[in-house]
């Protein structure tokens, strides 16, 4: 890594960017004196309060400079290491040329940790363009590089969160300047540092630069950092190419003390490259002549895409922003291409002048053989009708804008007196009140219309609200299908939306044939690898799972997955939420240890890119406390299920959909446990809230009332388990189909509540029918069809036919038994009665061995 450093007007660099250092000789008699492994350390160029960074030779096996970066002595405390060596190996994942390179690593004899970098003699990416006099396109082509760069990090899980020109060195190979990025997670690996006056809190969770530093960076509370954080100071950078300052005046915002500066960072709107220009008054000359710019004209060449585009990338809101350095890139591409682009307004206005801005040539000889032919008459026509097209365009998006404005005021009107509460009123009920009026206050514009049905719809989405988020989607579906036809993205768009919302409300087979409806036209107009198409393979593999099409849902979702990780890397979020739904299918499958290895890859990428609290962190961390479960791992599936639970009731809310089934899943972890008090418990309160949110027929509702009746058997209230298994069984028959695997398995646990009761042959026609099924339909190794056959041999031991049920009791074990259920055969009470027996002696040692096999040491 590599740095300019401020006291070397030669402009050779350091690893790292220590503004307030000191350069020259160690206190120990002189850097000549010094050398570490093949390094001889020839300058100490950087120093912080824990680090220290030297330009060191290298003689073998080749010569070169390099910079080394190793703790200060007394400074190698264990919390230090750790964080240091955690630095040191993200920055070895990284190969790009716009990144510095790390080449080796080791420790010193005194044990402290060291690393050696790629040594970069260059300038900060401002100080090299205003030093060359780049014009606004040469700055934009270089500025493109340190996007790859960024994006390269980001495929490798790495955050930087401390991007600046200070960290972006230019250098000269074969006479064509390269950005190399530097310092990367420097705040993680050192955290008591102060480098150019980076900020860090005394706890260490404010990481970054205040004038290059998001709005998510800058609340405390919240913390939530991802990689659009990088993004926006990536807009911040590209604002002081263009402008020759930043948005804030660094003096004035350092001068205001923290709580002031995180409070700018966090609420107060930047002004636009072009603005900022003109408030710069006279002094903005400077900073037109170093681009090869007119003073007078240097606003307005930045107006219009340029103000979008760095406006974008610098969105408070960064739902708002582009979501990756690519996208950024990209957009700057079709600037400097003369394309539309995805920040500015999508009129056809605006896309004709980009055309015609591309095709000037062609275009004016076209014009001047108009001009020849038709004569003045004729061009004054074209353009009286330019003119009133203009205005009609003008007069459109003027109405729009006024009723985007008048629907939004009537959001927030209560006109029943009885609300008029003044702050008690809820975010909801502006929502709801919204939700009602849509068709009355955007009657004029259909589009505009399915457009905000679309965007309260995943909000209620969002909030496991899915029967109004099926309403609204619904009707803007209807609405895109009228105005766009249903080959319009847009339409396709709802109508995978749609099947999202019915897969939600258990609606399964509904679901998949709408998926599949939009997945089949997204394939032939988008094409098969775009992201739209890929979303909707995503979804199809998660209905496939909820009807109980596994080897199916297996093979769709691998090759979500295998096409994801390829276009978008692997830590981008459609690739983690395919990893997410990959291990889902694994796990019902029974292929337990691949599931849990993937989950814990997935919530560890999850963890580390979004934070512990984002709602997409949910669902893998849910899935591996399930999976742990099932593989006789309580002990860590109940601290993770508590620990999940208590964020995910304050993130979401006691009633969201996805907490209950974090709820659900502890009481499972807790009646595996035997602490069957508090697992009735939790599955009364979990089914009652699931039958007033969801309804009696969902899907969960029905799973907890399988779950509580499980306890209430295990309990010996035998009537009441009976009643509700039969009563439960019943719907989900209806409900779900008669070979369903959850129709299934409830009605192997119905068999258990009989043979419970003494009634074997009753029971035992009942478990046979279901397993005959389950070969069918699941095969003989699901761990579905291992339940049944277990049953049975429980009944042949009741029934004292002792060699049937160790038979059965080896085909359970060998074809697909859960490891946890192959540990709790020795302690199985249906089972007493062959204990003695040699042959079952032999069984459980063998089952032990499996279910050892099988899970994961850690």
């Amino acid at each position: 890594m590599g740095t300019s450093d401020p006291a070397n007007p030669s402009g050779n660099s350091s690893a790292e960017n220590f503004s307030d250092s000191t350069v020259g000789y160690g206190e120990h008699g002189g850097a000549a004196q010094r050398q570490i492994g093949p390094y001889r350390l020839l300058q100490r160029v950087g120093e912080g309060g824990m680090g220290e960074v030297w330009l060191a030779e290298q003689k073998t096996p080749i010569h070169r400079n390099v910079a080394l970066k190793l703790i200060k002595a007394g400074m190698d405390t264990k919390a230090v290491v750790a964080r240091f060596e955690s630095e040191r190996q993200a920055l070895a994942l990284m190969d790009h040329p716009n990144i510095a390179r790390v080449f080796d690593a080791g420790s010193t004899p005194e044990g402290r940790p060291y690393f050696v970098m790629e040594f970069v003699a260059g300038l900060p990416l401002t100080e090299y363009c205003d030093k060359h006099r780049l014009t606004v396109r040469q700055r934009l082509e270089l500025f493109a590089q340190v996007c790859d760069g960024v994006q390269h990090a980001h495929q490798k899980a790495i955050i930087h969160r401390d991007l600046k020109p200070s960290n972006v060195l230019v250098v000269e190979q074969n006479d064509k300047a390269v950005p190399k990025i530097i310092d990367f997670g420097l705040a993680k690996a050192v955290s008591q540092r102060l480098t150019d006056k980076t900020f860090f809190t005394e706890i260490g969770v404010l990481v970054g630069t205040p004038e290059y530093m998001s709005p998510e960076q800058a609340d405390l509370v919240e913390q939530n950092v991802d990689t659009r954080t990088d993004v926006y100071s990536l807009g911040l950078i590209l604002y002081e190419l263009l402008v020759g300052a930043l948005p804030f005046d660094a003096k004035t915002l350092r001068a205001a003390g923290l709580e002031a500066i995180l409070r700018v960072i966090r609420e107060q709107e930047p002004p636009k490259p072009s603005t900022k220009v003109r408030q710069m008054g006279v002094s903005s000359a400077d900073s037109a002549e170093r681009r090869q710019e007119e003073p007078r004209s240097f606003a307005r060449h930045l107006e219009g895409e340029l103000d979008w585009i760095t406006m974008k990338a610098i969105e408070k809101d960064r739902s708002r922003r582009y979501g990756t350095a690519n996208e950024l890139s990209a957009d700057l591409a079709r600037y400097l291409q003369n394309q539309p682009v995805v920040a500015g307004p999508a009129t056809a206005s605006y896309r004709i002048r980009k055309y015609a801005a591309r095709h000037r040539f062609g275009l004016g000889a076209a014009a001047g053989a108009l001009v020849l032919l038709a004569g003045f008459v004729v061009a004054q026509a074209f353009e009286l009708r330019r003119v009133r097209q203009e205005r009609d365009r003008a007069d459109r998006e003027r109405d729009r804008a006024s009723r985007v404005t008048d629907f939004m005021t009537r959001m927030f009107q209560v006109s029943d007196p009885s609300e008029q509460r003044g702050n008690s009123i809820t975010a909801r009920e502006i929502l709801d009140k919204a939700a009602k009026d849509i068709d009355a206050g955007l009657a004029k514009d259909a589009e505009l219309q399915a457009q905000m049905s679309r965007t309260m719809g995943n909000v209620y989405f969002n909030l496991g609200l899915y029967t109004q988020a099926q309403s609204l989607e619904q009707h803007a579906r209807e609405i895109l299908q009228r105005t766009l036809g249903p080959d319009n993205p847009e339409t396709m768009r709802a109508t995978a939306g749609l099947a999202r919302i019915y897969e939600r409300q258990g609606r399964y087979g509904e679901a998949e044939a709408l998926q599949r409806e939009a997945l089949d036209a997204q394939r032939r107009v988008l094409g098969p690898q775009h992201k739209d198409t890929l979303n909707s393979m995503n979804n199809l593999a998660v209905d496939l799972d909820s009807e109980g099409h596994f080897a199916e849902a297996e093979k769709l979702a691998r090759e979500t997955l295998e096409e994801r990780r390829r276009a978008l890397g692997p830590a981008d979020p459609d690739t983690v939420r395919s990893m997410n739904n990959l291990a889902m299918v694994l796990d019902d499958e029974g292929h337990y240890a691949e599931a849990e290895k993937l989950d814990r890859e997935t919530l560890e990428l999850q963890r580390r890119i979004l934070g512990p609290e984002n709602p997409d962190t949910f669902a893998p961390a849910v899935n591996l406390a399930n999976v742990l479960r099932v593989e006789g791992q309580y002990a860590e599936a109940e601290k993770l299920n508590r620990e999940m639970l208590g964020i995910m009731r304050r993130v979401l809310g006691p009633e969201h959909p996805n907490t209950l089934l974090l709820e659900s899943n502890l009481a499972a972890v807790l009646y595996a446990e035997d602490h069957y008090a508090e697992a009735e418990k939790l599955d009364r309160e979990t089914l009652e809230i699931r039958r007033r949110v969801l309804g009696p027929n969902h899907p969960a509702t029905l799973t907890s009332a399988m779950n509580l009746a499980d306890v209430l058997r295990t309990e010996r209230h035998y009537p009441e388990a009976e009643k509700l298994s039969r009563e439960t069984l019943e719907i989900e028959r209806s409900v779900l189909g008669p070979e369903h695997p959850l129709t299934l398995l409830l009605q192997g646990n119905l068999a258990t509540v009989l043979s419970d009761q003494g009634r074997y042959s009753e029971a035992e026609k009942l478990v046979k029918q279901t397993r005959e099924v389950q070969v069918r339909v699941l095969g003989a190794d699901s761990p579905y069809t291992a339940s049944s056959t277990y049953h049975l041999a429980c009944i042949a031991a009741r029934e004292g036919r002792r060699d049937e049920a160790i038979s059965l009791l080896r085909e359970a074990v060998d074809h697909g038994l859960p490891p946890a259920d192959d540990l709790e055969i020795e302690k199985d009470p249906d089972l007493k009665s062959l204990k003695e027996n040699p042959q079952f002696k032999a069984l459980i040692v063998h089952a032990k061995e499996r279910a050892a096999g099988t899970q994961t040491t850690h």
